[in-house]
């Protein structure tokens, strides 16, 4: 599995649309500072076919040090959470089935 980073994104859409690179990448930047300014005003945020973002609160609870067995408390914490939209889950589905088909063949040669 490949990590994609943001500056290989923003190189792929500079290409994809002829556009600066400097715009771009303004452009990206203002995208995600609006996202994660939403979801700090705990708003949720839904983009047709690709997914729901919303926040979720994570109650406190106890843990344990796995090396002293010590009790740790853990408090509340805010979290994200993403839900696939309907063509976002079609599309890795049928990703992952030309996968399996690709390691197959491959199996076979």
């Amino acid at each position: 599995m490949a990590t994609v980073t943001k500056k290989e994104l923003i190189d792929r859409i500079a290409e994809r649309t002829q556009a600066k690179r400097v715009l771009v990448k303004r452009i990206t930047q203002a995208f995600l500072d609006e996202i994660t300014a939403e979801l700090c005003k705990n708003n949720r945020l839904e983009f047709r076919d690709f997914g729901v973002f919303e926040t979720r609160t994570r109650a406190s609870r106890i843990a344990q040090n796995p090396k002293t067995l010590e009790r740790v408390e853990v408090p509340p914490k805010r979290t994200v959470k993403f839900k696939m939209g309907r063509l976002m889950r079609e599309n890795l589905a049928v990703a992952a089935t030309q996968s399996v088909q690709a390691r197959q063949i491959n199996k076979k040669l």
